[in-house]
This record gives structure tokens, sequence and C-alpha cells, in this order.
């Protein structure tokens, strides 16, 4: 059986260089190798791992089944040990190079990460933001593995992790400008009893407006489906076809033009979007400023005793 002292570190680097940049030359630059001793090293480990890890392909190579199973393992480990042995190093964002990995949907960067990045500009010009979207059952582990470093978002059934309230926010319908539906003024209840009129098109990766619209008995109205929710409001705007969304993104749209809100009274209309971290990393010098720096953009007024109740209660 193969022990860890059997392997160098430095071809676990080299692995993980391979793996994500799908080419040995490519590898050997951002590590700072010469080719052939990235092939000599590549070697090595396909020798002690009796795999060939990497097979040619256009454009450079593709890893092998064995590779793609070890990646996971390898990414986390490097950023337990690189958070490890940074910990106690002072951060300074002006001269940072780090790279950060956020969990964030489709919407959720449409709504943040202009901003985000305005202020990561401004602040550190250096620092680097990947986004890694997740499904909501992975997103835990994801985190106390190191293999994102935050998560924003509704996220109801992510457990076990630090979090700070945001902001709250409602689900509401988008209607194009002049929907026969926006014609006449009515009370939320009464705009709740006939949203039957509505033909609707969904996100299928969107599971609570979907979760909504079953609790109404409107799966039956929905007309399209579609994976990505930015297409929307193009949609909706040559269609008389509605969608459930976020009221505070919806609010851009209908500013930009040719789209209407309505605000029927459905259940589980009201969220709070969150961010989300793991415990272990919680005192990591980097990850401490980044948190901040999110929190101070975009936590509301209402949400600061309860961001500063949740982290409480998560630590005690």
């Amino acid at each position: 059986m193969l022990k860890l002292h059997d392997i160098d570190l430095n071809l676990l680097r080299l692995f993980d260089a391979v793996y994500r940049a799908r080419s040995v030359s490519r590898a050997a630059e951002a590590l700072g190798l010469t080719q052939p001793a990235a092939s000599q090293g590549l070697t090595r480990l396909r020798l002690l791992l009796k795999d060939a890890l990497f097979v040619r392909a256009p454009g450079g190579v593709a890893p092998t089944p064995r590779a793609e199973r070890l990646a996971r393992a390898v990414q986390a480990a490097l950023s337990l040990m690189e958070a490890a042995l940074n910990e106690s190093e002072r951060f300074d964002p002006a001269e940072s190079q780090r790279s950060f990995r956020i969990h964030m949907s489709d919407i959720g960067e449409a709504r943040f990460l202009p901003e985000l990045m305005a202020a990561v500009q401004a602040r550190a010009p250096g620092i680097r933001i990947e986004t890694r979207p997740l499904p909501a059952d992975a997103i835990a582990q994801a985190l106390d593995e190191g293999r994102i470093d935050l998560a924003f978002g509704f996220l109801p059934s992510v457990k076990d992790t630090r979090q700070a309230v945001m902001l709250s926010d409602r689900y509401i319908v988008l209607l194009r400008a002049g929907h026969p539906f926006t014609r006449r003024k009515r009370s939320p209840q009464a705009l709740l009893d006939e949203l039957q009129q509505l033909e609707f098109v969904a996100v299928r990766t969107h599971t609570n407006p979907l979760r909504i619209l079953q609790l109404l008995k409107l799966e039956a109205r929905v007309r399209l489906t579609t994976e990505h929710f930015m297409v929307l409001p193009s949609i909706v705007r040559s269609t008389d076809l509605a969608v459930l969304m976020p009221r505070s993104i919806a609010l851009g749209f209908a500013g930009q033009g040719g789209c209407a809100l309505v605000e029927p009274a459905f259940a589980l209309r009201d969220f709070d979007v969150a961010l989300h971290w793991s415990a272990r990393f919680e005192a990591d010098p980097g990850l401490a400023w980044l948190r901040g720096l999110i929190l101070q953009l975009f936590t509301e007024p209402a949400s600061k005793a309860s961001a500063s109740s949740r982290q409480k209660s998560s630590a005690a």
C-alpha cells in the first residue's frame, strides 16, 4: 500500500497544476519549472500510482478516471496545508496575489459580483475571485475541505456552517410592461387568487421558485423551462410569460424598462440571503478580510443585529 511519505509534496502540486491547466507545458510555466522537469516529475508520480493519470487530448492532456478521483482530494489537501501555513501571517490586501473561490448562483453573480469586484479592485488589485456554483448538499463539505472559501445565497438546507444574514428579500412576479395582468390594481391576496390567469417561465436550477409554483398548483402553467436565469428579462419583455424571481433583481430589470412587478401574497415569498463559511478557516487572515468586506458591502442595517447574533450562536 502506498504511504503518504512515499510521495514528494511537489509531485502533488505538479499533479494539481496539470489537472487545472490540462497541459504539462502550461503547468510547468505556472510552477516555474522547465517542461522536461515537469514531465519527469509526472512520470515519477505515474510510476508511484501505477496509472497514466493524463493522456493526450486536443490542446493538451485529459485526466484519466483515477486522476479525476484523485484531483478533489489533492486540491482539498493542498488548500488545507496552504491555509495552515499562512494562518499566522499578516494579510496585506494591497499586496496579496491570492485566489478566493466563492459559491454563487448565476443570479447571485448578477446581484453581488459587480459591486464586490469594484471594491476588491480598489482595495486589493492582485486578488482573484473565482465563482464555483455547487449543489446545495455539497456546499458545507466543500467549505470544510477548502474547495470553496465562501458561499452566498438563500441556502436553508446548508447546515453546520458559520453564517451571517446580509439582507432580506422576497419573491415577486415579473411581467412585461403593459401586460393585461398589470392594468388593474388589486390587493396582494387578490393577485394571488388570480395567478391562474398567467403562464410562466421557470429555471430548472432555481428550486425555490419551482417549489412556490408547486405549492400554488401552477406547475401546469409553466410553458418554458430554461437553464439560465439571466435570459429571463428578454423572454418576459417579448412574451406574456411571467417569472417568479427575487425583488431586488427584478427592480434592476424593471429600471431598464419594459418590465413590471406584481407582488402576490404567496407563501414562502420572504427569504434571507446569507454568507456562509467554515469554522475550520475562520481564523484565516485573508478569508477574514474578504468576509468583512462582503459583510460591509451587502449587510443591510436591519440585518446587522441578526448577523451578529447568528455568528455568536454558531460559535457557542
